[in-house]
């Protein structure tokens, strides 16, 4: 059973490289939703600080010219090493504690309600069964004995695949991802996607490179410990986690990298009838599982990765029926394990998060519970989270300034000298296209169905698991429906939606230091705005450019002006490549380069905007700052974090965003606007040569 965060292969999110009416939040008449009170909350009061422009934080021993991030944000680093329980510290860190804090007051208050109908039983729920930490020690491994049961009777390969197919149909994948996006060529339409999946650990690098010997080694001895927590002796324990070990490295070898995924979107659309998808995976037949879901035949869907599927399909029938046990049982567990008993809870801390990331201490009870029911139903907690966190003043502000960050992308596309003018007015016809959504959805969730009770936690998550999949696949073949969101409003991020061509913002990324009413207009641009601009330009990034107006996979770039992007893009490429994050570890420049375009398409987006802002006020100095210069200092606030070495050395392989610090300081040294607000000469560290600064948006 995978308990993890319901991810059935979301494209949306998955080809963004992360991620509406604003007054009172509403219900729907056609959904019906209990209505406790809600308790009064004082967002002044909350214990977590925000991370905002202090001049105090200053660190005038360094010029910005030098380093604008030690310059802006080394005192504060120093002053805010990473908690024990956390991999990394920082603005987007605290700002997601102060949410968690807000979510806590509404959920305690909905659990104490008893309510018998709504949401707000859903919610209560998953809470006091969360919570009822007796409870769950008493428990054990119970609640997933009958599945551990049913993987102890498979004895064939045949046998394996019909119980995978029984066990997707309830919501617990394994071994491959599945679910539905918009389709490729048709983005009003949504089809079904199969994609690679059941690694434990976090790349395909991590099975081969000698770098990672060590956790290789700990992956090992993690799986045994877990086998042997569940019943197995030590040498049956240890014996079966090589072989789980050896099957996994298998998939591995015919997986794609991190790298691969988010820097050729293509990667994901692979378009086969049913009979073409069987041809490649005869023992797992695709018109059989289709069947097995519930899911009329399609003439199409996406099979991707086909290598992927080929393999497994052939491991059904080579690979022996009690090493496919040995691997479905460990999987069961381990996916379970954060919501079981506490031997087998801190045991999958020990790896996931001690080994692997270097946290020292798991995070309190009620801060895991509430990420599980962000993970399983966040869109019900964020119907009672922007009641008391999002007002109407700040939908407001923040319309205009989405307006005014898109005139002035406007006007620097019109103004491009490297680009022609058949490409130019397809860009344009791009941004008029653009779709923001702000705060929280116009239409929310309809979660009636959903059965949940006050006996058993990971009977509760069972049965959102189910739900959330069945929600899923009944999207498929049906069209996309353009009011749903890939976040929650209390997820404290952004994305840009390349298939629908939508920028969204959730209520909880609107506080400082990226959003403040009562800040002057320079925080706010260099916060928020960039952010704003980031999302935009992540429509022009080397993938989304892949994307037209509609939302449909189309080149609409001349072969000229594709061959100047890509050029440009390389210088990019180039500099975060120079970049040693930690060690001898460099940041990988081809992995972020997305979110490297965005960060300086963005920033640069956002300064015109603020200019145009300003034209029409005086605004002095605040604090022996100018305008310009608190923009830009506001946009380091924004990346200021600390990173344990063993996230940081994770993240290098995996993440599509540069650190932190590499954020604050690689667009900025590209923009003779930086160098003109502080007065930065040629050769300052933070002025790029000319032959090296790259210009692209």
């Amino acid at each position: 059973m995978n308990f993890r965060t319901l991810k059935p292969l979301s494209l949306a999110l998955a080809v963004s490289v992360a991620l509406a009416a604003c007054q009172k939040a509403e219900t729907p008449a056609d959904t019906a939703v209990a209505e406790p009170a809600r308790p009064a909350i004082d967002l002044a009061s909350l214990k977590t600080p925000v991370s905002s422009l202090q001049a105090a934080d200053l660190d005038t021993s360094v010029s910005a010219c030098t380093d604008l991030d030690q310059f802006v944000n080394a005192k504060w680093l120093a002053a805010n090493p990473v908690p024990a329980d956390r991999t990394t510290w920082g603005s987007f860190e605290l700002l997601a504690d102060r949410s968690l804090e807000i979510q806590r007051a509404l959920v305690e208050n909905l659990a104490a309600t008893n309510a018998d109908t709504g949401t707000a039983k859903l919610i209560g729920d998953v809470w006091a069964t969360g919570m009822d930490e007796a409870g769950i020690e008493a428990a054990g491994l119970a609640p997933i004995q009958s599945i551990l049961d049913s993987i102890a009777a498979l004895d064939s390969g045949d046998a394996v695949a019909e119980w995978l197919r029984g066990n997707y149909a309830k919501g617990q994948g394994y071994v491959f991802g599945f679910g539905p996006s918009p389709d490729f060529a048709n983005s009003s339409m949504n089809i079904a996607y199969a994609g690679q999946g059941g690694l434990g650990l976090p790349d395909k690098g991590y099975y081969f490179d000698d770098q990672h010997a060590g956790i290789r080694e700990a992956y090992v001895a993690h799986v045994a410990k877990v086998l042997e927590l569940a019943g197995a002796d030590a040498a049956t324990a240890a014996a079966q986690a090589a072989e789980v070990m050896a099957f996994e490295t298998r998939l591995a070898k015919v997986s794609m990298s991190s790298e691969e995924l988010s820097r050729d979107v293509s990667k994901y659309y692979n378009p086969v009838s049913l009979a073409d998808a069987d041809a490649i995976s005869p023992n797992f037949p695709w018109s059989k599982f289709f069947d097995s879901q519930g899911i009329a035949a399609p003439a199409m869907f996406s099979l991707a990765q086909p290598d992927f599927h080929k393999e497994v399909s052939s491991m059904l029938a080579d690979v022996p029926v009690a090493t496919w046990q040995a691997y479905l049982r460990y999987q069961a567990i381990d996916s379970a394990a954060p919501f079981l008993a506490s031997a087998y809870a801190e045991e999958n801390f020990n790896f996931y998060g001690r080994t692997l990331r270097g946290q020292q201490e798991m995070q309190p009870r009620w801060k895991r519970v509430l990420n599980t029911i962000n993970g399983q139903m966040g869109e019900a907690l964020g119907q009672e989270y922007v009641q008391v966190a999002f007002s109407p003043e700040a939908k407001e502000r923040m319309q205009q300034l989405v307006g005014n960050l898109s005139e002035a992308l406007k006007a620097r596309i019109e103004g491009l000298e490297w680009m022609g003018e058949d490409t130019k007015a397809k860009a344009l016809e791009k941004w008029a296209a653009f779709t923001p959504k702000i705060g929280y959805p116009d239409k929310w969730r309809d979660w009636s169905g959903l059965q949940t009770g006050r006996d058993s936690y990971v009977a509760n998550l069972m049965a959102a698991n189910e739900f959330n999949y069945r929600f899923n696949l009944a999207k498929i073949g049906q069209p996309v429906d353009k009011t749903e969101w890939q976040m929650s409003p209390q997820t404290v991020n952004a994305y840009y939606n390349p298939l629908a061509n939508e920028i969204v913002f959730p209520a909880a990324i609107l506080q400082p230091p990226f959003f403040d009413l009562q800040a002057d207009d320079a925080l706010n641009y260099g916060g928020i705005g960039a952010v704003i601009g980031h999302e935009m330009i992540h429509g022009y990034d080397d993938q989304g450019s892949r994307f037209g107006a509609s939302g449909n996979f189309e080149n609409w770039w001349s072969d000229k002006d594709k061959a100047g992007f890509e050029e440009r893009t390389g210088k990019l490429v180039a500099q975060f490549d120079e970049y040693v994050a930690i060690d001898d570890l460099h940041v990988n420049g081809k992995l972020t380069l997305g979110e490297n375009i965005a960060d300086l398409g963005g920033l640069a987006v956002a300064y015109d905007a603020l200019q145009r802002e300003l034209a029409t006020k005086k605004v002095g100095e605040i604090d022996g700052y100018t305008q310009d210069q608190r923009f830009f200092m506001n946009w380091a606030t924004v990346w200021r974090r600390n990173f344990k070495p063993e996230e940081l050395k994770v993240r290098l392989q995996t993440d599509p965003h540069a650190p932190a610090r590499f954020r604050a300081i690689g667009a900025p040294s590209n923009l003779p606007t930086f160098a003109a607000a502080f007065g930065c000469q040629a050769g300052d560290p933070m002025v790029r040569p000319a032959d090296k600064q790259v210009a692209i948006w």
